[in-house]
């Protein structure tokens, strides 16, 4: 397994200056973590472009927040992978639970965001994880399968796809699965992933992941890195992160 990929989710967030002032900050700590982890911070479409200005030629890649399964046309308020890519992307998040719940969106559209994302050579970090209901249930397993089984295009892992594992009463609510449960959720995910000849793909934890336990969480078999939410708003925050990589 290579470097951590520790990737920032904005969402929401982010006027320019404020985006920018961040941005500055981030890529300023992360020469200091840059030989323990990767650094991606995934923007606000608004101001992606003036991010990845801000970033070019040094450590910190960028990336995008989501796209559309079309190349382009008729599709008021949407972004293509194409329109990602000319601003400077080089990831796109796609499937995230936001956009699942949200938006709707289905296992055959987040599968159709990947491939454009892969058309256009975008890195698609594909996001998959259980609701509590559903985890209550006993079905967690059932549903992350499901999710891969039909969200992941063939050539995932060729076009350098990563899948983000984030159960979806963990995110911004301040609790953490345990890490047992990250453990074995991670290990089954690796055998999915196995049984489709796509074992080197890297396997992202994201859920309330902060300073205080990412050492621990990173440090858990199958766990290649974290797609950090609220704590990618506080620069100090998110690179204690990235230097709590093994």
């Amino acid at each position: 397994m290579g470097k951590a990929l520790i990737a920032g989710n904005w969402k929401m967030n982010g006027l320019a200056a404020q985006a920018e002032a961040l941005a500055l900050a981030v890529r300023e700590g992360a020469a200091e973590v840059r030989d323990r982890a990767e650094i991606l911070i995934c923007p606000p479409a608004t101001v992606l472009a003036m991010v990845a200005r801000a970033m070019r030629g040094g450590p910190v890649m960028v990336g995008g927040q989501d796209c559309h399964m079309k190349g382009e046309g008729a599709h008021t308020g949407d972004i293509s992978a194409e329109m990602l890519k000319d601003a400077g992307a080089s990831h796109v998040i796609v499937g995230h639970s936001e956009r699942r719940t949200d938006h709707g969106e289905t296992n055959a559209m987040v599968m159709g965001k990947a491939r454009m994302a892969m058309n256009f050579e975008l890195r698609p970090i594909l996001c998959i994880g259980e609701t509590l209901a559903e985890r209550e249930q006993g079905r967690a397993r059932e549903v992350v399968q499901d999710q891969m089984s039909n969200s992941i295009p063939d050539g995932f892992e060729e076009a350098g796809g990563i899948v983000a594992y984030e159960p979806v009463w963990a995110i911004g609510t301040g609790r953490t699965a345990s890490e047992d449960e990250i453990a074995e959720m991670h290990s089954f995910i690796r055998s999915l992933l196995g049984s489709r000849r796509m074992a080197s793909v890297p396997i992202l934890y994201g859920g309330s992941v902060k300073p205080a336990n990412a050492r621990a969480i990173l440090a858990l078999p199958e766990v290649g890195g974290a797609l950090v939410g609220g704590a990618s708003l506080v620069a100090a925050d998110f690179l204690a992160i990235a230097a709590a990589a093994p």
